[in-house]
């Protein structure tokens, strides 16, 4: 049977890439359980830096398989649970390396709702997103009420959310939910800021300042700044910001050490 996911890694970047052609990368448990066995791999993999997400082919995902979903049997099954980064797919922002989505073709529902837990979001120019809760008798689902408003703001959320429309890849750069690519050479521009982040960026910096951000959403500006400031310290005693300093001062590529 054909892998539901396609890996690839080159130089520090690991592109993963759904890949179910016969139902254009539509999402079911299969998909989900292979997506979070690669992704914690990844972060535990001391040869990965920074992390892609796409789609095999001209899309990226459309939602949910219709199979999966009449089979009522789609998931897997996820208890309750208090802690925030706990839920279905917020895993994803406890990961310790950056997590990019390269949206490259249609997009919907949880396929929308996994390019809100990556850190960055790039989309083709061609790409078409929705919602699609609104119009399918669906709740807002996945938490993307909670996080929605706060990557575009209120008013677009609710927007996008209410209307279930859909959108192209320069309206979705106007509010604020990615930015936006040429659809000709798409996939070599998002590897290109991909290997950037991996060749000159400290893991460890980008570790946490990963965590300050999951954080802050949680934070007063007082607690925010306190634990920017206990983080400076940690930094400062650091090989990563030795070697910050010394790469900069003898002009030549940095050599972090991996996480």
């Amino acid at each position: 049977m054909e892998d539901v996911l396609l890996q690839d890694l080159e130089a520090g970047v690991l592109t993963i890439a759904f890949n179910r052609p016969e139902a254009r990368n539509a999402w079911n448990a299969e998909l989900e359980e292979a997506l979070r066995t690669a992704l914690q791999t990844a972060d535990s993999s001391r040869d990965v830096r920074v992390i892609i997400i796409t789609g095999a082919g001209r899309t990226f995902c459309p939602g949910p398989d219709p199979k999966a979903l009449s089979s009522g049997n789609s998931f897997r099954k996820v208890e309750s649970s208090d802690d925030d980064l706990a839920q279905r797919y917020s895993y994803m922002l406890s990961l310790r390396k950056p997590v990019i989505a390269a949206i490259n073709g249609a997009t919907a529902g949880v396929g929308f709702c996994i390019t809100l837990y990556c850190d960055l979001r790039f989309i083709s120019e061609k790409a078409r997103i929705t919602t699609a809760f609104a119009r399918r008798g669906l709740p807002a689902e996945h938490g993307s009420a909670w996080i929605l408003p706060r990557l575009i703001g209120a008013m677009n959320a609710a927007d996008l959310l209410l209307s279930g429309r859909v959108i192209d890849g320069r309206e979705a750069e106007r509010l604020g939910y990615a930015r936006c690519l040429s659809d000709d050479d798409f996939m070599a521009s998002v590897r290109a800021f991909a290997a950037d982040l991996a060749l000159n960026c400290s893991p460890r910096s980008m570790m946490t300042i990963k965590r300050q951000l999951t954080s802050a959403w949680r934070e007063t500006l007082a607690e925010a700044t306190a634990r920017s400031n206990l983080e400076t310290e940690a930094a400062l005693a650091s090989d990563d910001f030795r070697e910050g300093i010394a790469h900069f001062v003898e002009r030549r590529s940095p050599k972090f050490p991996p996480i």
